[in-house]
């Protein structure tokens, strides 16, 4: 203890040769002492005199003890608790220790909804224990969202701004805490129907936010059927106007003010042509193609 300032031993640690008495198994002692002071079968006075020593009792209780402090130093500096899994608070893995509770927390919410609803509970193992689920509450309610961190996390600044009397940016105006607000706030909205109703109330009720009107929404991506008949349908005009298919390789045809480069698709539908459908090769021998 002198020279550790606790009795965290290890369990094979023996006594050094120098000490009295040499060689003994004090790991394996602290470790008796714990199981008879879980079991209740240590005298009060045994137990204060290895407290005065600091003797611990559970190396996972002051495990917890020290993360639930470094989680109080991330989140009061970063207003909330929802760090990424690569975030450290003084040496302290805060990110994937958060990543390993909420694991913990699920596993208590489902036992919870079970046993609510009258069906067998099965294992306890791994679960959080309510009192610790209450004490990471108690830093920030919402450490443990239903949905991704990410989510939950970009949400909580969005309201962070909001509460603060700003408005949210629109997308590349502004980041937080790395973070494109603006940019995951339209996202929500062109994303709305594959949001769950909890989401949407939250987006809604609490960031003022509300589903993409169709003008918002970007054009769908054009598909290689999309491809093939915009060119097709310039490869016909060009046809019909200079009565052949034998543009040159850089021939540009515009079709309702749309450039499209004939030139270069001729020559890749001749590259290609056994890999093309009978219903093509037949759409362009329509037009005297020259394979």
């Amino acid at each position: 203890m002198k020279e550790n300032g606790d009795l965290k031993v290890p369990y094979a640690y023996l006594t050094p040769e120098d000490w009295t008495p040499a060689d003994f198994p004090l790991g394996t002692w602290i470790a008796d002492q714990r199981r008879f002071y879980n079991a209740g079968e240590m005298k009060p006075t045994r137990v204060q005199e290895l407290e005065n020593l600091g003797m611990v009792w559970s190396h996972w209780d002051v495990a917890f003890a020290e993360g639930l402090s470094a989680a109080q130093g991330w989140a009061a500096a970063h207003g909330h608790f929802l760090p990424p899994t690569t975030a450290v608070w003084n040496g302290h893995p805060v990110g994937v220790w958060a990543k390993n509770l909420r694991t913990a927390g699920r596993k208590l919410a489902e036992i919870e909804a079970r046993r609510e609803a009258g069906l067998p509970v099965g294992s306890t193992v791994g679960a959080l224990t309510e009192e610790r689920r209450d004490a990471l509450e108690a830093i920030d309610p919402s450490w443990c969202p239903a949905w991704p961190v990410a989510w939950q996390r970009c949400y909580k600044l969005c309201r962070n701004l909001i509460e603060a009397g700003a408005p949210l940016p629109g997308p590349g105006e502004a980041t937080a805490q790395g973070e494109d607000l603006g940019a995951w706030a339209l996202a929500q909205r062109l994303d709305w129907e594959q949001l769950l109703p909890a989401q949407q109330w939250m987006l809604g009720h609490m960031l003022h936010l509300s589903p993409a009107e169709a003008s918002e929404r970007p054009p769908a991506p054009r598909t290689q059927a999309d491809k093939w008949a915009a060119n097709l349908a310039a490869a016909r005009q060009f046809h019909a106007r200079e009565g052949h298919l034998q543009p040159s390789r850089k021939a540009v045809e515009v079709v309702d003010g749309v450039e499209h480069k004939l030139g270069l698709f001729v020559d890749n539908a001749r590259r290609r042509a056994d890999k093309l459908s009978a219903e093509r090769r037949a759409e362009l021998d329509a037009l005297g193609m020259r394979w």
